[in-house]
């Protein structure tokens, strides 16, 4: 671990990728309102630039690249430090926030001789912030600092839902505020707990002491659970929906793709890196179980939406789940966790694949519902003639969440199919599958409707930006194709060896069969005209699910969700 504690060359590297975006935000406040964008406009291909340098000296060393700020070692100093799951993250993440940056310059930029906008100055501001502190919870050594860098990341994302000013997105943000701060009142709670038992928050030296006994166990469970209200993991979603369907496009992208990893990418960390011998399989599980639950409820309560924003936020919901999928893969049938490597890989490709996607789909969501006026699903027909590129975007990163070739998730479906099949798992693969059927619904929904034509020509229509446009196609894309760069990484050799068979496009075509039918059950009008066979069976199933969600969002049932997912975890971490 000696190398741990020294800085490497390529360090520097990595502290210059969390200074960056924070020094634009400094230089835009100095600079005022006018200035604050243009300033974003230079930092972001710089940060792109400086993540593939990041990246290239990684691939050269022979460990993480690691900075010691001060050139104090752990545990009296801190360190940062980026492996290759850092890496894959802050590339990706700068990729994306550079797409994103494209897309706003429509809604939040400003021309020649225009007047200052105090949402756009504080959009600008609140996306480097976003940047920067995403940076630092992905090279963070100790678990302080992520927490400081979790705190940022909050107060970064909760002005972005209520950049509208509505009293409908003020009351969202500040349900995201109270819930995230009983979050980090949990996580916070399990810091003190680990430094109380063992004198550092340094992760290596954490995950050298760590064992299984009281006070290890206690402070996973309740940093898990506190981490979890922040990722917005059924039934703890309370604020996910009002938040990312209420906020404007660009920002919505920004909650929905980026913020979220956060805290997610922490759960990753403390479960298989730092307190590997403390976390168990029947915990597992439960995280597995409640992915698995906000698969289905997620999907059932999209495919019930009647506007597109808030469809691709349920599809959030439901794609958060897949997240946690990964875990009980970790672990073999005996209950040992060897397969920590394969699980991470997959768990980062799915992260990947979904900011990717998710952040095109909001984006051509916001472009077709200011190109039409409106975004109500059942009135969308026409919407592919009238904006071709977004409807585009739209069904291509609905395609590559799907897990279709060759995007990231096909990937990582894969690789999670193989682990469920080697640990003798079986009842994840059918959870994995039916999550891509219920992907494939709602991408059907949505391309019968913005296919169908009209009843009359569409008139008013607004001038939409072409380069918004694009940069939600480039995004979507590059979710579709991920799998073209992350073959060369350090996956199967055999993964895409039979990736065109017949057994696999036979998969792919079943999938899309049962999401059909699923649309045509649970969707509020029917997918064509005559009318659905299917649905009279179905009848009331997806008001069921609706009222339920309803019910696990009340501020009394969420805290009450909060603190059952600590005890369970804490109780499933003690079993042998």
């Amino acid at each position: 671990m000696a190398e741990l504690w020294t800085s490497t060359d390529g360090g520097a590297l990595v502290a210059a990728a969390v200074l960056l975006p924070f020094v634009g935000m400094l230089l835009g406040l100095l600079l005022g309102g006018r200035w604050v964008q243009r300033v974003a406009f230079v930092l972001m291909p710089l940060g792109l630039g400086l993540a593939a340098a990041i990246a290239a000296s990684w691939l050269e060393a022979s460990g993480p690249l690691v900075y010691l700020l001060g050139g104090w070692s752990p545990p009296l100093g801190i360190a940062l430090r980026a492996d290759g799951l850092s890496v894959a993250m802050l590339l990706a993440v700068a990729g994306v926030v550079c797409g994103i940056g494209l897309f706003a310059r429509a809604d939040f930029g400003l021309g020649p001789g225009e007047p200052e906008s105090r949402s756009a100055f504080t959009y600008w501001l609140l996306l480097l912030a976003v940047w920067g502190a995403l940076n630092l919870v992905f090279v963070s050594g100790d678990l302080f600092t992520l927490y400081v860098a979790l705190e940022l990341l909050t107060f970064a994302g909760v002005p972005l839902v209520c950049l509208a000013g509505s009293g409908e997105t003020l009351r969202a943000a500040l349900r995201y505020m109270l819930f995230a701060l009983c979050g980090s009142v949990l996580y916070l709670l399990g810091a003190v707990l680990l430094y109380g038992g063992y004198g550092t928050l340094d992760m290596p030296m954490l995950a050298e002491v760590l064992q299984a006994e009281p006070i290890a166990i206690a402070a996973l469970a309740l940093m898990t659970a506190g981490l979890l209200a922040k990722t917005a993991l059924f039934p703890l979603h309370i604020w996910l929906p009002p938040a990312h369907g209420g906020a404007p496009a660009a920002a919505s992208a920004v909650l929905s793709a980026l913020v979220i990893k956060g805290s997610w990418f922490l759960v990753l960390r403390l479960w298989l890196d730092v307190m590997p011998g403390v976390a168990s399989a029947q915990a597992a599980q439960l995280l597995a179980g409640l992915g698995a639950a906000a698969i289905v409820v997620g999907s059932v309560v999209a495919l019930r939406q009647q506007r597109l924003k808030l469809l691709v936020a349920y599809s959030t919901v439901a794609q958060i789940g897949y997240l946690f999928l990964l875990f009980p893969m970790a672990f073999d049938a005996a209950g040992a966790m060897v397969w920590r490597e394969v699980a991470a890989t997959a768990g980062v490709l799915q992260a990947i694949a979904h900011a990717t996607a998710k952040a095109g789909m909001f984006m051509a969501a916001g472009l077709i519902y200011a190109r039409l006026g409106h975004d109500r699903i059942d009135e969308l027909a026409g919407a592919a003639r009238a904006l071709p590129v977004a409807v585009a975007a739209f069904l291509i990163g609905g395609l590559a969440l799907m897990g279709v070739l060759p995007s990231g998730a096909y990937l990582a479906k894969k690789l999670l199919l193989a682990s469920a099949d080697v640990s003798g798992q079986w009842w994840w693969s059918w959870v994995l599958q039916g999550g891509a059927a219920f992907t494939a619904g709602y991408v059907v929904l949505v391309a019968l409707r913005v296919f169908a034509r009209p009843g009359a020509p569409l008139a008013d229509l607004r001038p939409v930006s072409k380069l918004s446009q694009w940069a939600a196609l480039g995004l979507a894309l590059a979710s579709l194709g991920l799998s073209l760069a992350a073959v060369e990484g350090p996956l199967p050799a055999d993964l895409l060896a039979k990736a065109f068979s017949l057994e696999e496009l036979g998969t792919m075509a079943l999938l899309f069969a049962v999401g059909a039918l699923l649309a045509a059950a649970l969707a509020r009008r029917p997918l064509l005209g005559g009318g659905d066979p299917v649905r009279p069976g179905f009848a009331g199933l997806g008001g069921l699910f609706e009222s339920g969600d309803r019910w696990v969002r009340q501020w009394s049932a969420a805290m009450l969700s909060l603190l059952l997912v600590a005890g369970a975890c804490g109780w499933l971490l003690t079993r042998p």
